[in-house]
């Protein structure tokens, strides 16, 4: 199953699922969700539109809704309706290839003042690289300029997959960026581990500097010169969407596993999340000595098939009111949204939000993919599905 599900996603050239690359046999078993379940309020997932392989969704302090296209593009939905003309186009910059391509953007969060936009790209510049971009728009705009970017940082890609790409502002003010171990499998480099090096690990930069970055004078390791300043944790193999807890500030992230195991993580400021000595809970390439590390929050093992964890977000909207509290996240490859409790320092509770093979839970569509989640300025959610290109809203369901 493994292999004819990473000769399909090949063919679709999806962004994320990276564990179908590994070829180690999955296990099997009835345990997707460890954690006590409850039953979740039904929710529906209302088809919006139809773009070309989409891989996140935004919003502004305007209020409005965006939606990115791999191949480079970023649309924007105003008044409930999908524009025309992209917002923005790098298409003819972007490397598109396997799990390269346009990943995402972040508003800055003066952005009504500054008009400042961030966006995180693979581009061949001659070899591969991770680009860190800032545009500059009228905040009331809808189409950026492209000549206005301005590159903030890059980083150098030895493989096609495992990017990452997540950029977010944390409450703090800095900017978030999620770097996966740079691919291939089974970490060949070493760069999960490696503190000398971006790849694999969660970075925080400051964009205030006019000229390339500013590393943030808490980071946790600046005064360490055998470290790379710009790391505020370590150990993640393919961190596919982190995101704040609007309310409490946590900063949830999903790891893609590799052999056998999905993860959940809440990252703390110097933490290390153990690959590639870790997958998960458990020893994966054990190093002497082992690293302290931190266990993921919550966990679940690959069910037959390959598997691909999407991260998504707590949900702090009104309109599903049983649901506040609660993080949404997904699964790529089996095609399930659920969602978790966190509450006292451990997962209380879990959940079945969608599941494409039970009609009491399949939300509408009979099929879906959740590549990537989305969330608008009243906290109600969105995702969108790489494979067949439709961008949903979250709704209240029968």
């Amino acid at each position: 199953m493994r292999q004819i599900a990473f000769v399909l996603l090949v063919t679709l050239a999806c962004a994320l699922c990276a564990a179908v690359d590994d070829p180690h046999p999955s296990v099997s078993g009835e345990a997707y969700l460890p954690a006590p379940t409850t039953q979740l309020p039904h929710v529906g997932l209302e088809r919006l539109f139809k773009i070309e392989r989409p891989t996140y969704a935004v919003h502004d302090q305007n209020g409005r809704m965006f939606f990115l296209e791999q191949r480079g593009r970023v649309r924007l939905m105003e008044n409930g309706q999908l524009l025309d003309t992209p917002y923005l186009d790098i298409s003819k910059k972007v490397t598109l290839d396997y799990e390269c391509g346009l990943l995402s953007i972040a508003f800055h969060p003066k952005f009504l003042d500054n008009g400042y936009v961030y966006a995180d790209y693979t581009a061949t510049s001659p070899n591969l690289k991770t680009f860190i971009s800032e545009f500059h728009v009228d905040p009331a705009s809808k189409q950026i300029d492209p000549s206005t970017e301005r590159v903030v940082m890059t980083i150098n890609q030895p493989y096609v997959n495992h990017k990452g790409g997540q950029l977010q502002f944390g409450p703090d003010g800095f900017l978030y960026i999620g770097m996966g171990d740079g691919g291939n499998q089974r970490d060949p480099h070493g760069n999960g581990q490696n503190p000398q090096v971006l790849l694999g690990k969660m970075l925080r930069i400051d964009v205030t500097p006019r000229q390339a970055y500013g590393i943030p004078p808490d980071n946790p390791f600046v005064e360490n010169k055998n470290w790379a300043p710009e790391i505020y944790a370590i150990g993640m193999r393919n961190p596919w969407r982190f995101s704040f807890d609007r309310q409490t500030g946590l900063l949830y992230a999903a790891d893609v596993g590799e052999d056998l195991w999905e993860e959940i993580d809440i990252i703390q400021k110097g933490g290390n999340y153990g690959w590639s000595v870790r997958e998960g809970r458990h020893d994966f390439k054990p190093a002497n000595p082992m690293p302290k590390t931190i266990d993921p929050i919550f966990e679940y093992s690959h069910h037959g098939t390959s598997a691909s964890i999407t991260g998504g977000y707590v949900y702090r909207g009104k309109k599903i009111p049983d649901l506040r509290g609660w993080y949404v996240f997904g699964d790529y490859s089996q095609g399930m949204i659920w969602a978790i409790k966190y509450e006292d320092g451990k997962v209380a509770a879990s959940g079945v939000l969608v599941d494409s093979r039970d009609p009491s839970r399949n939300a509408g569509p009979k099929s879906i993919q959740p590549s990537s989640f989305g969330e608008d300025a009243d906290g109600e959610l969105y995702m969108v599905d790489n494979t067949l290109g439709w961008c949903y809203r979250i709704v209240p369901g029968n």
